[in-house]
Formats: structure tokens, C-alpha cells, sequence
């Protein structure tokens, strides 16, 4: 829950449920963690996931600290860091990411799998995260392949063809 509860303030999205207390609900859609954020910060090629539950700690142990310097009194029933409220998880985060932190790099990590999870569905395929309706790849409009499962650029973006193909290229665009 508390890295669900993280991801979420990176990038927010919608609740799962009546009794989701991880995501907070203050947008709609899938944010984060409806991306699978935590997924991927389980994938052994992220190099995170031998430290999560350190992680997570870390951010109760600070959410404990927090709750504490300003005076909450947080639901017991859930994790620290899930049970403070949106405003007091964004408030934290930014302490956590600020320049200067002791532990920024731990935090601007793991930050940065919610954000790759959300922006490129990056513990799936692109083509299963589109087929499956992917929160972050749909919102950006992300263009799914063409029948055969090639993306193929009709337009180019800048107006032009910046260089030739390679003449070994494959068919499906593979250097040699």
C-alpha cells in the first residue's frame, strides 16, 4: 500500500474503489498506479526490488515524522504514509525530492518508476499496454501499430525525412 500510495503522488489518478485508501482519488483516470508502477518497480531489471520494503519503511518512518512535526493524528489501521491525506503526501514527497535531501536519490528512483510506468507501460510490451487500454500511453494519445503489429510513420514529424533508411535495414526496420 505504501508504494501504491507513493506512485499515486507522483502521478495521481482515480480510485480503484470505495475502500482504496493507497490511491487518493483526486483525479480521474489511471494515474501511476494504474499503470502498474508497482510492477514495474518489481521487475528484477529495475534493481529496485531487492529494496522496497526498505523503501517503504523509509517513507512510514517519515511519514511518522512528518504526521508528528505538524501535529496529525494519523488512522493507525493503514501504513503512515497511506494515511496521511493527499496535500500532506505531495508535502512530504517534496521534502523527500528537494535538492539536498540525504536521501533524494532513493526517492527521485523510485519517483521515477511511477513515471516510467505511466508514460511508457515500460514492464509490458507496447502493444499488450495499449491492447489492455493503458492509462498513461491512452492519454497521451499514444498511436497503436497497424494491423500486421508494425507502428509505421506515414508523416514525419518534422516535415521531412531526416536520413535515409539504412540499406540493411529489415523489412520490419531491425539494423543487421
Amino acid at each position: 500500500m505504501t508504494l501504491e500510495a507513493y506512485a499515486d503522488t507522483i502521478i495521481p489518478g482515480e480510485k480503484r474503489g470505495p475502500t482504496d485508501r493507497a490511491v487518493a482519488g483526486e483525479v480521474s483516470g489511471g494515474g501511476a498506479v494504474a499503470s502498474g508502477a508497482v510492477e514495474l518497480m518489481l521487475t528484477p531489471e529495475g534493481g529496485l526490488a531487492g529494496t522496497l520494503d526498505s523503501l517503504a519503511e523509509g517513507l512510514n518512518e517519515h511519514a511518522r515524522h512528518y504526521t508528528a512535526r505538524i501535529g496529525l493524528d494519523p488512522d493507525p489501521t493503514v501504513p503512515p504514509f497511506v494515511a496521511l491525506a493527499f496535500a500532506d503526501r505531495v508535502a512530504l514527497a517534496q521534502e523527500l525530492l528537494a535538492p539536498g535531501h540525504p536521501e533524494q536519490e532513493l526517492w527521485v528512483a523510485l519517483a521515477m518508476f511511477s513515471a516510467m510506468a505511466w508514460d511508457t507501460g515500460a514492464h509490458m510490451s507496447t502493444s499488450d499496454a495499449l491492447a489492455s487500454g493503458h492509462p498513461g500511453l491512452t492519454s497521451m494519445g499514444f498511436m497503436p501499430p497497424e494491423p500486421d503489429g508494425v507502428w509505421r510513420f506515414p508523416r514525419f514529424s518534422y516535415g521531412r525525412a531526416l536520413a535515409a533508411i539504412h540499406p540493411r535495414t529489415t523489412p520490419r526496420g531491425d539494423p543487421q
